[in-house]
């Protein structure tokens, strides 16, 4: 479990992270260097999810080094779905990481929303769902592997 006491904010306890693929962990269909292994310590101290529409048909190969469960999902409805993925693990003991207009009702469901802003760009509607945006996925795991600057970033 992540637990982080932001004061002011709320005191997370999360059990799991749900991070969608294209345009957060991956580009084009193949996953960002150096998250690999950042990915798999955190997985020490909660699940990971990676949900994906999987577009290029290439998350199962790209996440095979990662301790993770892979999630694809229909290509109707993706917010939909991922919303209620993140509301049936308990969206208070989850936290969740997007960028696109597909993303923005799981981070809002999440007790803790982030939003990243890379080479596919950011959905406004995601940007306005989350609690945190960051420049990349190195960026956003950092926050929970070194809580001190996510608790900075929060903090009342």
């Amino acid at each position: 479990m992540i637990i982080i006491d932001i004061p002011g904010f709320k005191k997370l306890l999360i059990e799991h992270l749900v991070i969608d693929f294209n345009g957060t962990i991956g580009c084009d269909g193949k996953l960002l260097p150096g998250l690999a292994e950042r990915l798999n310590a955190l997985a020490e101290q909660a699940e990971i999810h990676v949900i994906s529409a999987d577009t290029y048909g290439t998350v199962r190969q790209e996440v095979d080094d990662i301790d993770c469960r892979i999630v694809v999902v229909a290509p109707d409805n993706q917010d939909l779905i991922k919303a209620e993925y993140v509301i049936n693990l308990n969206g208070e003991k989850v936290i969740a990481i997007g960028n696109g207009r597909n993303d923005k009702l799981m981070l809002r469901k999440a007790a803790l929303g982030i939003s990243v802003m890379q080479r596919e760009g950011l959905a406004v509607e995601a940007l306005m769902a989350s609690d945190v945006l960051v420049n990349d996925l190195i960026d956003a795991l950092d926050l929970l592997l070194y809580p001190g600057r996510l608790i900075s970033t929060l903090r009342q």
